[in-house]
């Protein structure tokens, strides 16, 4: 049971004939009378047990993206229904309208329209709807939570994806596939062709070119040359740091949501490049993989899976970071490390795992930096501000050092801010694949 404003004002209202009448018996024929108005109004009221609540949700979304859902609601009882009906979602939905005023007829039924626009990543589950049936004074009001259990999976946003036709582009002119024509420096032969002024005279095929037969007049041989294209069906092996500082935010983000954005970038591209892509997220554990995945549905596979990861407040364990990458592939591959790289104490474990990787495999470090901590080191002004710029030069320099050490361990480094470091990650690859180090 629930009583309503209006129970409250005709309370009130009694004020006036205990006042004008002045006898002690006005207050309690007066209370009796105004509880006796909310019983009938209650009797009166429809039960809200006698409603069949069925939900449909939209299934799944992207990260600030709206979408709709309802609850379908059926009056089985014999009175008609005037209620508020609350939609619980929680409140990362960002539910609107969270309550719906309704009017369902004895034997009908009504369909409500809530529209979510979800700000964090994850599962979002609603359970229950509360319905709160009015009498026809409005005094008082029936009110029950029915079942109604309902699961919206919101995804990783991909804003990176703005950057994947312009890296795409450029793919296919590594392999030759526009107008551009350019030679592919990889090292999986193409096919034959005339030397031109301008080629590379390591390409020509001897053996080819004293092969052809010529016409007599020529007097001397036209040299052939070799084309080639970029690699096809690599490896490449994403490992993202779940751990303590991948809960750091970074430009209204965390850094393990830039590695998101990073990896979904790159998986496109090395998916579109005929690569074979795998995706471990672990800190102590593994907390997510995709293996095996190729073309629409290694995206697919990915989104799904970073969906409901949240970085675990505890160290990563890189010790065992190696045997996660052998059981992703025996050959050599490009192995992306998505991880902080900001100070030599937080980056122990990796430097010690990091030979282990650089014998076999080409080793990457994508690591985000924050823009507020470039831009402190040319504040003046303040003595506050000289102390800010001098800590701000200090984090920089600790990220150079890093960034020497795993350079001398055989790996590089990529890094960026939270907007920046995704495409710069896709441009390296493009890199490597022009100059067929992969």
């Amino acid at each position: 049971m629930a009583v309503t404003g209006w129970f409250v004002a005709l309370l009130a209202v009694g004020a006036i004939p205990i006042v004008a009448i002045g006898q002690w018996w006005v207050l309690p024929v007066w209370l009796a009378a105004v509880l006796g108005l909310a019983a009938l109004d209650l009797a009166l009221a429809a039960s809200p047990r006698r409603l069949r609540v069925e939900r449909s949700t939209g299934g799944r979304t992207r990260l600030g993206t709206a979408v709709e859902t309802s609850v379908g609601i059926a009056n089985l009882g014999p009175r008609a229904m005037r209620a508020i009906v609350r939609d619980a979602w929680p409140p990362s939905a960002q539910a609107a309208p969270s309550r719906h005023r309704v009017r369902i007829p004895a034997g009908e039924r009504r369909t409500l329209r809530t529209t979510l626009t979800p700000f964090r990543r994850g599962r979002l589950a609603a359970a229950d709807v509360t319905v709160r049936s009015f009498g026809p004074m409005r005094l008082a009001a029936r009110q029950a939570t029915l079942r109604a259990p309902g699961e919206v999976l919101v995804l990783p946003p991909f804003h990176a994806s703005r950057h994947l036709p312009s890296r795409l582009a450029r793919l296919r002119e590594l392999d030759g596939a526009t107008s551009v024509m350019i030679r592919g420096q990889g090292t999986e032969f193409d096919s034959l062709r005339d030397y031109v002024r301008g080629d590379d005279v390591r390409s020509i095929d001897w053996r080819a070119t004293a092969r052809r037969d010529l016409p007599s007049p020529v007097p001397q041989p036209r040299l052939v040359v070799r084309t080639w294209r970029p690699e096809r069906d690599r490896r490449v092996v994403i490992v993202i740091d779940s751990g303590r500082q991948s809960a750091a935010r970074i430009a209204n983000e965390t850094r393990l949501d830039t590695a998101f954005e990073s990896a979904l970038l790159l998986g496109a591209l090395a998916s579109a490049a005929g690569d074979r892509v795998d995706l471990v997220i672990a800190d102590r554990r593994v907390r997510g993989r995709v293996r095996g995945a190729t073309g629409a549905d290694l995206l697919s596979t990915m989104v799904e899976t970073m969906a409901t990861i949240d970085p675990e407040l505890i160290e990563p364990d890189w010790a065992a970071v190696p045997g996660l990458v052998r059981s992703a592939t025996a050959q050599s591959a490009l192995v992306v490390l998505c991880t902080a790289a900001d100070s030599p104490g937080g980056v122990r474990g990796l430097l010690a795992v990091l030979p282990q990787l650089t014998r076999r495999h080409r080793v990457l470090v994508a690591s985000v930096i924050d823009p507020d901590v470039a831009a402190a080191r040319t504040v003046s002004g303040r003595i506050d501000d000289v102390y800010l710029a001098a800590a701000a030069e200090r984090a920089m320099l600790d990220r150079t050092r890093v960034a020497a050490a795993v350079r001398r361990l055989g790996g590089d480094v990529v890094d960026g801010t939270p907007s920046a470091l995704p495409p710069a990650l896709a441009d390296r690859y493009l890199a490597l694949k022009a100059a067929g180090l992969l």
